[in-house]
């Protein structure tokens, strides 16, 4: 069986050579990609990426650690997002981590994301750091599991994985999972069924083993289902055919 790959959250704009890199990914089996935007000024780089490269599809979003003077408006995210080049919402979310004092514009701007994506029918993509009982609570009380989406980076306990994935939202792996000390999240990799599963790089940040500590690649999602693969006592093969599948399942990007 030959291994077909989806990196399915990657930064390819902040990339010194996205040609080299798609390239580079390619020799590696991966044959797909999902550029994830972190602000709107992103847009038109991912657009033109996206153009030249035909299994190069994008998303629209401002993240969470975005300061609020980054303003945004619904009609302008719904706009930009309703290209077919563009198949997910955000990423967007909840993060506490450096967050001091009023938490209400982030939550605020969360909400505006999760209402575009029902508007527009398209799956979110979701960051959260320091914030999952907000974060799983805003998503149930907005009716996100209208759209569903994915929990990307994801690095909580199994009880966040279980309420998420009761939401309708799937769980993605990046390098984190192979890390000594991601015990935890290790755990978690071996229990989220194989049907709801994704893995990404989240490149240029997050390099797996062997690589950890230089420039992520694309082509680094290989590690990340091969240690998966290990962890759960699946075949490689496995991992990336059915993560694959799942990525088109839950995007449907057009062909």
């Amino acid at each position: 069986m030959q291994r077909v790959y989806v990196d399915s959250h990657c930064h390819l704009n902040m990339l010194d050579n996205v040609d080299d890199a798609i390239l580079h990914a390619k020799e590696r089996g991966v044959e797909h990609f999902l550029c994830v935007a972190v602000t709107l000024d992103d847009h038109p780089e991912l657009m033109k990426i996206s153009a030249l490269h035909h299994n190069v599809f994008i998303s629209v979003g401002l993240h969470p650690n975005e300061m609020p003077n980054k303003a945004i408006s619904a009609k302008e995210l719904i706009e930009l997002a309703s290209n077919s080049r563009v198949i997910a919402i955000g990423e967007t979310g909840l993060d506490y981590y450096r967050l001091e004092g009023d938490k209400k514009w982030q939550q605020d701007r969360f909400v505006q994301h999760i209402e575009c994506a029902r508007q527009l029918s398209k799956p979110l993509i979701i960051h959260t750091r320091q914030a999952k009982e907000d974060t799983i609570a805003m998503l149930a009380s907005h009716d996100a599991k209208k759209v569903g989406g994915v929990m990307h980076c994801f690095t909580e306990d199994w009880e966040t994985a279980q309420q998420a994935l009761d939401l309708g939202f799937y769980i993605s792996f990046s390098g984190i999972v192979t890390f000594k000390n991601a015990t935890e999240l290790q755990a978690v990799a071996k229990k989220v069924p194989l049907d709801r599963m994704l893995i990404e790089t989240d490149s240029p940040y997050l390099a797996p083993v062997p690589h950890r500590g230089k420039p992520n690649l694309p082509g680094y999602v290989c590690h990340v289902a091969e240690y998966i693969a290990g962890l759960r006592g699946e075949t490689i093969e496995t991992i990336a055919q059915k993560t694959t599948e799942n990525f088109f399942t839950l995007f449907s990007p057009p062909s």
